[in-house]
């Protein structure tokens, strides 16, 4: 279905945008939880997730083969504002968030996760904005483009974490983009191979997190989620880019909230999971 493609999409996006966090958009979107649960339990009615999930799937294949190129362009050229649309997205999705973390109930102690997390958060966002990219000097061996698919692997699932940035601080980034842009197999295959390693992983650790403590883990999850808003935060100015980017920063903000609303209520039936 296109809502789950498009939803796909932008995890996809996310997923090797620079400062973003896939997770951190599947949580937004209200996909993160699910996604968690199948891949965690993979082999419990495989076919049927391989159905549910297809979509979703294809849309975030398809953003990162696809989009490489193009978030590379868009962040060389227009970085500002695309942040700025990015944080309007986000912005809008945290009253339905908030919701979906309540609906077991709400205790005080939940705070204490949220708080030790975002503050955690911060304190990566800060470290991402001394750090700088290296270039990397020649081809990795494979076990390194394994590691690399496992950072990869671990910014999609852990919300607010960013492995692009990791990457960059590796000085492994470019070097990645451009062999998923060119699609050469001496980078696909072992980095493919970290990715599906770490995601099974983290997913499986995700999802028991939920079982066990459903509460503390969303409230840690929106803690990240949270902080990874600082990470993407370009300051503020008044020029015409900065313009453009609070234009669009409240534009991303009022669409993402009317769509996450008139899902939650209803009114728009997609058939997600």
């Amino acid at each position: 279905m296109l809502i789950d493609f498009l939803k796909g999409l932008a995890i996809g996006i996310g997923a090797i945008a620079p400062g973003i966090s896939g997770g951190a958009l599947a949580v937004m979107l209200g996909v993160y939880e699910s996604i968690t649960d199948a891949l965690a339990n993979l082999f419990e009615g495989f076919w049927k997730k391989v159905k549910d999930f297809f979509f979703l799937g294809l849309g975030g294949v398809v953003g990162v083969l696809a989009f490489s190129n193009v978030i590379n362009y868009l962040f060389r050229h227009y970085e500002l504002e695309v942040k700025y649309l990015f944080i309007g997205l986000m912005l809008g999705t945290f009253p339905n968030l908030r919701k979906q973390a309540n609906k077991e109930g709400f205790q005080k102690s939940y705070l204490i996760p949220f708080v030790i997390v975002l503050a955690l958060a911060v304190f990566l966002a800060v470290l991402e904005k001394i750090g700088t990219e290296g270039a990397a000097a020649g081809m990795p061996g494979f076990l390194s483009l394994v590691f690399y698919g496992i950072v990869i692997g671990f910014g999609t699932i852990i919300p607010g974490i960013s492995s692009s940035v990791i990457l960059m601080y590796l000085g492994a980034y470019g070097l990645m983009m451009e062999g998923i842009s060119r699609l050469k197999p001496a980078v696909l295959i072992p980095a493919g191979i970290g990715f599906v390693l770490s995601v099974l992983l983290f997913a499986k650790l995700i999802n028991w997190l939920f079982r066990k403590a459903y509460g503390y883990t969303f409230y840690a999850v929106l803690g990240l989620t949270a902080g990874s808003l600082i990470s993407v935060f370009p300051g503020f100015g008044f020029t015409i880019s900065h313009i453009i980017g609070y234009i669009l920063l409240i534009a991303g903000t009022i669409i993402s909230y009317l769509l996450s609303n008139l899902e939650n209520k209803g009114q728009i039936k997609f058939r997600i999971f």
